[in-house]
């Protein structure tokens, strides 16, 4: 197996594996001259100059090298948990997962430690909250479940483990590959609530769909040719998928098709380069995807056919973007080149870069945002962003693009607390 993009000396985040040795330096097709990954965490380096052309065809959307946007971090932690690899957010909590065998909750606005979700397995890679339940993948290919409960304060207990045990070697008997856990590391979740169903993404080229009421794997979807790296799905129940054969691909369910209900219904290129983050736009309009050569590729649906097209890319980042979260007409991006950048979806579809977030000491590996103040619902324009990084360490960051957001934080963040 190849080269990652962690940090120097630190293990391997199985869900940024490379397995192709041409490219493991991470570094955009349309440039030679950038430092290699090993230089990340300490000297992120400055924008290249070259770009692809930019044509009817091929529009970029160039990051404001300037931009003016009042932002600054409220806070920043750094526990003794390793990598940050995931992170989640609901009903005024923030789950974050790392390299540790603990799940920390958080609570806002304050963004206080307000609890633990501790397994034997270490390397929670992935997190999504629904309703009452949380659900964390972990590199050994299993999710764990908890049930959350509000009693004054939050209380969570341990509700289940997928794949439940004996299902691996009962699939194999039967041949049902259904049935059998991930044979890889599991990269990303998503869940589908009209229909019951989470879908998991992994490392062995393969989405798995699980029944939520019973946690039984109904389906496993030969998604890609390489690793699965991204999922995603609409409130119509339209899956996407993004992986390192340079491709996102669109899938749709069809309950009349038996034992394979997912079909694949278009494959999107990404330019040549590995996808490694998606995300959709609320009303689903619009599909972003975070590649390695640092551009944000984006699709739009059409106007009367539906049909995703190819609308362009943001171009800001020096390297690999390694996650996306967008609120309201807001998109972040994080980067392995250790900045996130705060894009603006205009009226006319086009993007701004508002902001570009410095401070972390390693590539961003997770990120999530919600609209006002640390989750209040002040009316207050702008955004509040929570950012993990390889570096261990966690930030919380206000943006606010039409007022001041405070004393802006130097280049290397807040002061931060530290256990």
């Amino acid at each position: 197996m190849g080269s990652s993009i962690d940090a120097p000396n630190s293990p391997q985040c199985p869900s940024f594996a490379i397995r192709d040795e041409s490219l493991n330096r991470f570094l955009r097709s349309v440039s030679t001259k950038e430092p290699s990954v090993s230089d990340l965490p300490y000297i992120p380096s400055r924008l290249q100059t070259a770009s692809l052309p930019s044509s009817p065809h091929h529009p970029f959307a160039a990051g404001d090298h300037s931009p003016t946007t009042a932002h600054r971090c409220v806070s920043s932690v750094l526990k003794k948990d390793g990598q940050i690899l995931s992170i989640a957010v609901s009903n005024g909590l923030v789950y974050t997962g790392s390299e540790a065998n603990v799940v920390r909750v958080w609570k806002l606005p304050e963004f206080n430690e307000y609890g633990q979700l501790k397994t034997r397995a270490a390397m929670a890679v992935a997190l999504e909250v629904l309703n009452d339940k949380v659900y964390a993948a972990y590199a050994d290919g299993k999710i764990r479940v908890w049930r959350r409960s509000w009693d004054g304060v939050p209380r969570h207990v341990r509700l289940a483990t997928i794949p439940r045990a004996g299902i691996n070697v009962r699939g194999y008997i039967s041949g049902k590959d259904k049935m059998m856990k991930h044979m890889g590391a599991i990269t990303s979740m998503a869940i589908n609530i009209s229909d019951d169903i989470l879908y998991s993404a992994s490392l062995d080229r393969t989405v798995k769909v699980w029944r939520i009421s019973d946690h039984k794997c109904i389906e496993t979807i030969q998604a890609h040719t390489e690793p699965v790296n991204a999922i995603v799905v609409a409130d119509d129940g339209v899956l996407y998928t993004g992986s390192d054969d340079a491709t996102v691909r669109v899938w749709r369910r069809n309950f009349c098709s038996g034992d394979r209900p997912h079909s694949l219904t278009v494959t999107l290129p990404a330019k040549n380069s590995p996808v490694k983050t998606l995300i959709l736009t609320g009303d689903g309009a619009v599909l972003y995807g975070g590649c390695t050569d640092g551009y944000i590729h984006y699709w739009h649906k059409g106007w009367f056919s539906g049909q995703l097209q190819y609308g362009g890319a943001l171009q800001g980042h020096t390297h690999a973007v390694m996650c996306l979260a967008n609120a309201s007409n807001f998109v972040i991006s994080g980067s392995a080149d250790s900045t996130c950048r705060l894009w603006n979806r205009e009226q006319d579809g086009q993007h701004k870069c508002l902001a570009v977030l410095q401070g972390h000491r390693g590539p961003v590996r997770c990120v999530t945002v919600f609209p006002g103040r640390s989750g209040q619902d002040d009316g207050e324009d702008g955004c509040t962003i929570c950012t993990g990084s390889l570096d261990g360490i966690l930030k919380v960051w206000h943006v606010n693009p039409k007022g001041n957001a405070g004393r802006r934080s130097p280049r290397h963040g807040c002061d931060y607390k530290e256990d």
